[in-house]
C-alpha cells in the first residue's frame, strides 16, 4: 500500500511505530556502545548487525543481550 492510499489513522500508526523502533534502535546502540563487553551477553561485534534487524533486534538486546 502506498502513502497516499492510507488513511489518517494508517499514516498516523506507521509514524508512530517507526518512532517505536528508532527509540528501541537508537538507546540499543548507545547502550551498547557504552556497556563495557564483559557486561554485555555474547561478543559485542555480532550484537551491532543484530541490533539493526528490525524490529526484534533491539528488543532481543534489550532483553537478553545485557547483563544485569
Amino acid at each position: 500500500m502506498r502513502w497516499d492510499e492510507m488513511s489518517g489513522k494508517q499514516r498516523g500508526a506507521v509514524i508512530a511505530l517507526a518512532s517505536v523502533e528508532i527509540a528501541f534502535t537508537a538507546a540499543a546502540a548507545v547502550d551498547l556502545s557504552r556497556r563495557p563487553a564483559a557486561d554485555v551477553r555474547g561478543r559485542k561485534a555480532l550484537w551491532w548487525p543484530a541490533i539493526f534487524v528490525q524490529p526484534v533486534g533491539p528488543v532481543a538486546y534489550l532483553l537478553w543481550g545485557r547483563r544485569r
